[in-house]
């Protein structure tokens, strides 16, 4: 199966009536995709009131990919309010449990940051992390070219097999060693996850000094060639991974959800069991 949505639920203006409460905005989302990336937990680890309602909001089949807190990725500055680093992964896995009791987690996202580069002790520190995780599905995404290098290719996605990462594959500008190629080869039999961050080549390289950098960096549209090269490309990766996870992250610009709409046009899958809505533009 392919599943197809977009990163966050708050800001894709499209798919909500006007004047719709930012409450009730994922039960809406839910009744267009059947998946969503939830990046809340990025920067805090979330309160279970949190994780229920969201969970109560979502009907039985819907799925969720949770990105890891930033201080389990290397992201955060300064002091990590936890004692230990094995107390800050097990209180993620506790955060997350009541999506895996009710069957809606779809894995957990580590992306690293753009200065974790391929050597021995980030290769170890990705080890420790994968067994913090126990049985836990962990996707990885690099943001440093190095581990795509020639010299470190094959070892990379040996590495990733081994361990059991799901192979995160990303579309993103190619702007230095801040960004990494779309490598399309599955690392797990079951799952192989798909970002695509737009080619926004200027953009990409924007840093946080810059309080608009987001609207810049993610600022895409793709085009029906475009999107058309990746529908082949996942109905490709689905020879060897049986889900195939799509998620737009498009969206300084407003686009990622119409490009997943056009994305599940061009693969004409059709998904039973989303919730209710309210808006049907996109389908007249």
């Amino acid at each position: 199966m392919i599943y197809v949505g977009v990163t966050g639920w708050g800001d894709h203006d499209l798919l909500y009536p006007q004047g719709i409460s930012s409450g009730s905005k994922l039960k809406e989302y839910s009744g267009h995709f059947p998946i969503v990336e939830l990046d809340a937990s990025f920067y805090a680890i979330q309160p279970q009131r949190n994780n229920e309602k969201w969970i109560r909001e979502t009907p039985d089949v819907f799925k969720f990919i949770i990105k890891a807190y930033q201080g389990m990725t290397g992201h955060q500055r300064g002091d990590i309010p936890f004692d230990s680093k094995e107390e800050m992964f097990a209180a993620f896995q506790l955060s997350i449990s009541p999506y895996i009791e009710a069957g809606k987690l779809a894995m957990v996202l580590f992306q690293f940051p753009p200065w974790f580069s391929c050597k021995k002790e980030n290769v170890e520190y990705l080890r420790w992390c994968k067994q913090q995780m126990g049985d836990i599905p962990c996707a990885l995404e690099f943001r440093h070219q190095s581990w795509f290098k020639p010299e470190y290719y094959e070892r990379t996605l040996s590495f990733m097999k081994e361990e059991n990462w799901i192979h995160s594959i990303c579309d993103e500008p190619q702007a230095g060693e801040g960004s990494i190629p779309a490598i399309l080869v599955p690392t797990n039999s079951s799952s192989t996850l798909v970002r695509l961050h737009g080619r926004n080549v200027h953009g990409w390289n924007k840093t946080g000094s810059d309080e608009h950098w987001r609207e810049v960096r993610y600022l895409y549209q793709y085009n029906r060639a475009e999107l058309e090269e990746w529908a082949q490309h996942a109905l490709s990766l689905q020879k060897s991974s049986e889900h195939v996870f799509i998620l737009f992250n498009n969206n300084s610009g407003g686009d990622a959800a119409a490009n997943a709409k056009q994305m599940i046009q061009l693969l004409g899958v059709e998904y039973n069991g989303l919730g209710d809505r309210q808006l049907d533009m996109f389908d007249e």
